[in-house]
């Protein structure tokens, strides 16, 4: 039984997590930390972080990134693994992550999708066939109507992959509008949709001679990320020092 500290508890995301550890008989959450205690949610909820003295395996962040250098301390002496969550945090941060990683088992990912981050494998694979053939590589992300980045950090990822497995020999083109010219055989294309209230949707195009290849990811909620999010957690506890991120977490399937 993986015991979890839940950082950010009572938030959207930490409230989907505690739902999900409550149907794992693998997993529970023996703590929550947030700012505010507003909930029974069947775990204690520490308003201060330095006050919780429950024993656990590991903790799971979701929360704001004015929490997070306050999280790396706590995690630090109290020699548990993390795997960290909160988005927006700013260079230096990201920094002290990775610092952290030197005393502290510690995970991160662009996207904690089990779905997703084997989607990346799949595109690695493909890369290395298709793009040598001659096959062009295309990105279409859709989100809704509130996302105000663009492209996304997943089909950023994505494009990275293929990138990656190329010898990263390829650049990326975001815009078409303000040239006229034949597409570059060495660059991936990104394009972002927004509208509506679309979750997440990310297709990718290898256009050949006489044949298209697509792959395609639609995510239908954010559970998906709670539920990659635990998944990583139960394979995180235990672990030695190191960063380690949710490919690491695949290949142990």
């Amino acid at each position: 039984m993986i015991k979890i500290i839940m950082h950010g508890c009572n938030g959207k995301m930490g409230q989907v997590i505690s739902q999900i550890v409550k149907d794992d008989p693998n997993a529970q959450i023996a703590a929550g930390i947030d700012i505010v205690d507003i909930r029974d949610n069947g775990y204690p909820v520490f308003t201060n972080i330095r006050e919780c003295d429950v024993q656990a395996d590991v903790v799971i962040d979701f929360a704001s990134a004015k929490a997070e250098d306050a999280l790396l301390d706590f995690c630090k002496e109290r020699n548990l693994p993390v795997v960290v969550c909160t988005t927006g945090l700013s260079e230096d941060q990201i920094a002290r992550v990775k610092e952290t990683s030197k005393v502290v088992a510690v995970l991160k990912s662009a996207n904690m999708s089990l779905g997703v981050n084997t989607l990346l494998k799949l595109l690695q694979d493909a890369a290395k066939v298709l793009a040598p053939a001659g096959f062009d590589m295309e990105i279409v992300e859709k989100h809704h109507k509130h996302k105000v980045d663009a492209p996304s950090g997943t089909a950023l990822a994505m494009a990275d992959s293929m990138n990656e497995a190329l010898g990263n020999q390829y650049t990326y083109k975001f815009d078409r509008s303000q040239e006229r010219k034949e597409r570059d055989a060495k660059e991936i294309g990104i394009s972002a949709v927004r509208g509506g209230n679309i979750v997440g949707e990310h297709e990718v195009f290898f256009a050949g001679t006489d044949e298209v290849i697509e792959f395609k990811h639609t995510a239908y909620s954010k559970a998906i990320f709670a539920k990659g999010a635990v998944e990583a957690a139960k394979f995180l506890a235990g672990k030695e020092p190191g960063f380690y991120d949710m490919s690491d977490v695949i290949a142990a399937k």
